[in-house]
């Protein structure tokens, strides 16, 4: 059995995928199709991860939701090819989920497969650390990353777009506790606190999936002269 998860010869993936999805699996489905060729094609997805779609990268984000509560917005930064975001915006259609990625003809195709499913979320165009971009989706509960960046960069991108006591989710691997110990001093500086390694999926997925949690902190009021 691997680590933190099911026995991977016992896992069925379309099963656990109706289960995360339930009366929304054909739409994870299409995306599911959509990378496998449209994101292939257009170099968002390389074709050696066409097996491992759904375990890697579909389910792998999709059980996310897990640590987001009913109703929460949701910033997802650098979504490249809608990972989290559009997995997220599948499962849990309760959130209010933004997808902020900044090059053209990755967000022409996260705006082109959201309005081809009638999902209910924006695609922004710009960099989280844009002002332009903190004005239009500042505010947030929860910030969301994958792959973007090593975790400082991810902070202090992420942390000003939630609001005091939201939270920077950003998924991680096996270097996940590393990269907090590596960083915590700049964290700290960034206004992050309780920061912790979470996993969710454990009983769905083969190998859970790692998130590095990060809380924003209040800013503290200066000293009066």
């Amino acid at each position: 059995m691997e680590p933190n998860g099911v026995e991977p010869t016992q896992w069925d993936e379309l099963a656990t995928a109706r289960a995360v999805f339930g009366d929304r699996f054909d739409i994870a489905e299409r995306y599911h199709q959509s990378l496998a060729t449209d994101g292939v094609e257009r170099g968002l997805i390389g074709p050696r991860e066409i097996p491992r779609l759904w375990e890697r990268h579909i389910l792998n984000c999709a059980v996310l939701g897990e640590l987001i509560a009913e109703g929460e917005s949701v910033v997802d930064v650098g979504s490249g090819a809608g990972l989290p975001g559009i997995p997220l915006a599948i499962a849990r259609p309760d959130l209010r989920i933004t997808l902020v990625e900044p090059l053209l003809r990755r967000s022409v195709y996260l705006a082109e497969f959201v309005e081809t499913n009638g999902l209910d979320v924006l695609v922004v165009r710009g960099r989280a650390e844009e002002s332009g971009v903190l004005k239009e989706v500042g505010g947030a509960d929860v910030v969301t990353s994958r792959a973007v960046a090593p975790l400082e960069k991810l902070a202090r991108w992420s942390l000003p777009l939630v609001h005091e006591h939201g939270r920077m989710l950003a998924l991680k691997g096996s270097s996940a506790a590393e990269e907090i110990s590596r960083d915590r001093a700049s964290l700290t500086r960034l206004g992050a606190g309780k920061v912790d390694v979470v996993e969710c999926g454990g009983d769905l997925l083969p190998t859970a999936t790692v998130v590095v949690r990060a809380e924003r902190l209040p800013r503290r009021l200066g000293r009066r002269r």
